[in-house]
């Protein structure tokens, strides 16, 4: 049975939360932008008008997380108060604690995503390292990982580009990851994951190192501009492998994209390179990769802008021993983040998606410098 202490524990950060959001001054800001949409040339201009909708809904959203965290404050206190008269409980009282300190750290941990791109959705590009099979499938194990994440989270996602391994798992794969603030809860995965197991790909049943990165970027939309030098851009077309038969893929649907970069600030110049096997359609293909090169120039704009970010991306060159974010070692039963040292013994937990208690460390450790 919780404690008069933890009530109050309770009420104060949900009066906290009340502040560092501003929620009355949100309010107001809502009931204006609300207002707006209401013109009735508002859909004249339908990219602007759609740039307005997000910024209704964004503030809606957060106008709706405070409701619920105040509207279960005030159950946890009655349930307390109904406690002492016989009408519910301890065990009663005790959920109706665990519902509101899981939706107040929700929150609070959504709080801290504060930079420009931290709302958008996430474009997520796992490859592979040296090591051939064993990397290979490590790639694979990941990308379920982060599939597995966004399912339990509610994202949306879509697997935009995969080339399978040459025996078992992948070599490189881009899965698009649709919803709320999806990049800003998955941009401290960006780096090198290292994998140690028994592996059984090895004969002799020795213990492997494998290593595969990921590289998040935030998945821009039609409502931001970002400008594409097109004399740097060009196509090539290939056959999107498929499962043989009648499934075979017989024409060139696949697309390959390479675009000539050069920094503006530093003037570096690097070849980007974004394949996309999405759909059957090669136009739409072409699409799909142009608005992924889109994303990743205005990820490099984003770096420029923000140091802290810089710091975390400067560490993805090379897939090599020493630089990696954090260690998966299966025979110890441990997984642990070099960066924040938050670790778990939870490893088939971690695998199946369970990543919430390192990104939240994440966050705590890097977003909260910036207040």
């Amino acid at each position: 049975m919780i404690t008069s202490d933890q009530l109050k524990e309770i009420k104060e950060r949900c009066n906290a939360l009340n502040r560092y959001l501003d929620i009355d001054g949100k309010q107001m800001q809502y009931e204006e932008e609300q207002l707006r949409t209401h013109d009735p040339d508002f859909w004249n201009d339908q990219k602007a008008a759609e740039a307005q909708m997000k910024k209704v809904k964004e503030l809606e959203k957060w106008l709706n997380g405070y409701k619920e965290v105040a509207s279960l404050t005030e159950e946890l206190q009655l349930a307390f108060d109904f406690y002492k008269d016989e009408l519910v409980t301890e065990e009663e009282v005790d959920a109706a604690y665990r519902k509101v300190l899981e939706a107040i750290e929700a929150l609070e941990l959504k709080n801290m995503l504060r930079d420009e791109a931290d709302n958008m959705d996430c474009v997520l590009k796992i490859n592979s390292g040296a090591g051939g099979t064993e990397s290979q499938d490590w790639a694979s194990m990941l990308m379920r990982m982060y599939l597995r994440y966004a399912e339990t989270h509610g994202y949306k996602t879509t697997i935009s580009n995969l080339q399978e391994g040459d025996e078992a798992g992948i070599k490189t794969c881009t899965i698009e990851i649709l919803g709320d603030y999806a990049y800003g809860y998955l941009k401290g995965e960006n780096g090198v994951h290292r994998l140690v197991r028994v592996s059984p790909y090895n004969a002799q049943g020795k213990r492997m190192t494998s290593f595969a990165s990921v590289f998040a970027s935030p998945l821009v939309d039609d409502t931001i501009e970002v400008k594409v030098d097109m004399s740097c851009v060009s196509w090539d077309t290939f056959r999107s492998s498929g499962a043989g038969g009648q499934n075979v893929n017989k024409v060139e649907s696949g697309v390959r994209l390479r675009y000539q970069y050069k920094d503006p600030y530093t003037g570096e110049e690097e070849e980007i390179l974004i394949e996309n096997t999405e759909t059957r359609d090669q136009p739409k293909n072409r699409e799909n990769a142009m608005q992924h090169l889109k994303s990743i120039l205005y990820d490099k704009e984003l770096q420029h802008r923000n140091e802290e970010k810089a710091k975390v991306e400067a560490g993805k060159k090379k897939i090599e021993w020493g630089s990696q974010i954090r260690s998966y070692v299966f025979d110890d039963r441990r997984v642990k983040d070099h960066r924040t040292n938050f670790q778990t013994s939870d490893v088939n937990g971690v695998m199946d998606g369970k990543i919430d208690g390192f990104i939240k460390a994440y966050l705590m450790e890097f977003s909260s410098k910036d207040e």
